[in-house]
């Protein structure tokens, strides 16, 4: 089964930046999509953005989309979420995760019953 590994959260003050990592244990997370999603205590997992195998299409949450990017290594079988002008309310438990399928389809990939492979998160703490 392949494993993720998120790192790279911490604490952080408003307007800072942070840059999360998601590992994957093989090769095989290669040829799929893979997404970010957050959950904050005592909220529903959201969305936060995706991106296809190529690195060529990717999706983000309105809310933080000009802030947050994702970009993904196949060599190094890393995807990255760097973000930028943190805000209090991107506090969260942050995980990655590789989606079911390998195309990018912007109804599958904002779907978290879309993915079958989840890391164990890492924490962002934003204060303001």
């Amino acid at each position: 089964q392949v494993q993720l590994v998120e790192s790279g959260g911490g604490l952080v003050q408003a307007g800072g930046s942070l840059r999360l990592s998601c590992a994957a244990s093989g090769r095989t997370v290669s040829n799929y999509a893979m997404g970010w999603f957050r959950q904050a205590a005592g909220k529903e997992r959201e969305f936060v953005a995706a991106i296809s195998w190529s690195g060529s299409s990717t999706a983000y949450a309105e809310s933080v989309k000009g802030r947050f990017t994702i970009s993904r290594d196949n060599a190094k079988n890393t995807v990255y979420l760097q973000m930028n002008s943190l805000k209090a309310e991107d506090t969260a438990l942050y995980y990655c995760a590789r989606n079911k399928n390998f195309g990018f389809v912007v109804v599958i990939v904002i779907s978290a019953a879309e993915y079958n492979y989840w890391g164990q998160g890492t924490q962002v703490t934003v204060s303001s």
